[in-house]
């Protein structure tokens, strides 16, 4: 009884963006991987899109910050604080029985990154704790039969790394980790702000301008596109307002983006032949909030001549794939024991 009443939950802890799936009722739970703290007191101030609006606002007491970089832990004891908050409001009372979770987490991360998390999920309240790649959740979560004996090939763009990897028979058959994604392609933006105009821009504006009107295919619709831009002019110290294009902020993700399709190329030509064959029929999904840049089917098909699917929703993938690796009695004792 104990065992059918406790909540299984699927988790997504992203460098930029924490969700939270449980079975049975979907995503319950989307957050920005923030926490602010009161240095002084060690107080909890705010988690999630409030802390986030604080970044860079705050007096010198108090720090705004993202405890993961590139898709791991970087600050044990926060991200431990954030998970636990996390968890907290995702159950918000749905059971009285401690939830066993499924995190997702980089395929390259070592074993002290892997035990940092699976430790950190268990501090923060978890019966149990298990690990699963997150190209397995994405795949899943994209609503492919991963156990079936034919290639799948998944490249998930998130905010600290991208995941490229040929899934059959329910093992990742090769993959790539390559800690370049959203959060790198903002710091181009960055760069490209204070090297063109002497203005200072920060992480949410970066951010913004990659929404609005960042993109990587050359055309007129994405190169036409424009937006006003307010910062702080490096020589003066007042503000200062330009209005940039699609197409220079186009060339600005041009190196993080070539780095992608890069090992994108890479990861193809080391794919056994049977299963190319399998992808090539299938199509090449595509998931994560990199998924949503404008141009990234096009250039990605372009590359390697194989056809771009982006997964429905893709943002929410690793963390459904994560909830529903549950039901998948084999995998969930294949990750059983590599927690």
């Amino acid at each position: 009884m104990r065992s059918y009443l406790r909540p299984y939950l699927g988790i997504d802890l992203g460098t930029a963006n924490t969700l939270v799936y449980m079975k049975g009722k979907g995503i319950i739970l989307n957050e920005p991987s923030v926490i602010a703290i009161n240095k002084e007191t060690s107080e909890l101030l705010k988690v999630g899109k409030e802390a986030k609006k604080m970044i860079g606002k705050t007096p010198a007491n108090i720090i705004a910050v993202r405890p993961l970089k590139e898709g791991v832990i970087a600050d044990y004891n926060v991200a431990m604080t954030m998970l636990k908050y996390f968890i907290n409001t995702a159950l918000n009372g749905f059971s009285f029985f401690k939830p066993s979770v499924v995190v997702g987490i980089p395929t390259d991360a070592t074993q002290v990154e892997r035990n940092a998390l699976r430790e950190a999920a268990l501090d923060a309240g978890s019966s149990k704790a298990f690990l699963i790649e997150e190209a397995m959740a994405t795949a899943i979560g994209a609503g492919l039969d991963v156990e079936e004996p034919s290639g799948n090939m998944i490249v998930d763009i998130g905010g600290g790394t991208t995941e490229i990897a040929v899934i059959s028979l329910g093992n990742i058959v090769l993959s790539k980790s390559i800690r370049v994604a959203g959060d790198l392609i903002d710091q181009e933006i960055i760069n490209h702000i204070k090297s063109k105009y002497n203005m200072v821009i920060g992480e949410k504006t970066a951010e913004r301008i990659k929404i609005e009107i960042g993109n990587v295919f050359d055309s007129p619709q994405y190169s036409d596109l424009s937006m006003e831009v307010i910062g702080l002019d490096v020589l003066s110290g007042l503000p200062k307002s330009v209005t940039i294009t699609g197409s220079e902020i186009r060339n600005a993700m041009r190196v993080p983006v070539s780095k992608i399709v890069e090992n994108i190329k890479l990861a193809i030509e080391e794919t056994p032949p049977e299963l190319l064959y399998d992808i090539v029929n299938r199509g090449i999904f595509l998931a994560g909030g990199g998924a949503m840049i404008k141009g990234i089917k096009e250039l990605l098909e372009k590359e390697t001549l194989i056809r771009v699917v982006i997964a429905d929703d893709p943002i929410t993938c690793v963390a459904r794939g994560a909830g529903m690796v549950i039901d998948k009695i084999n995998l969930i004792k294949s990750i059983s024991q590599k927690a």
